[in-house]
């Protein structure tokens, strides 16, 4: 759910999960690795930030 909804606002503002990995300074399949397992709180804040949403907005179903 969590990697669905990141990549779906990245659709959103046309980018794509890997490009959202490198302007992050991520490895790459970083997030594409949160499909199957948690990311750090500061991690999520990092994409949060980026978009400027809440960590909350992708803790939601």
């Amino acid at each position: 759910m969590l990697y669905e909804k990141i990549q779906e606002i990245c659709n959103s503002k046309g980018i794509t999960v890997s490009g959202l990995e490198k302007d992050l300074g991520f490895s790459n399949s970083t997030i594409r690795k949160w499909k199957n397992s948690s990311p750090s709180i500061e991690n999520l804040k990092k994409v949060a930030d980026y978009f400027g949403v809440t960590v909350d907005y992708f803790l939601e179903k």
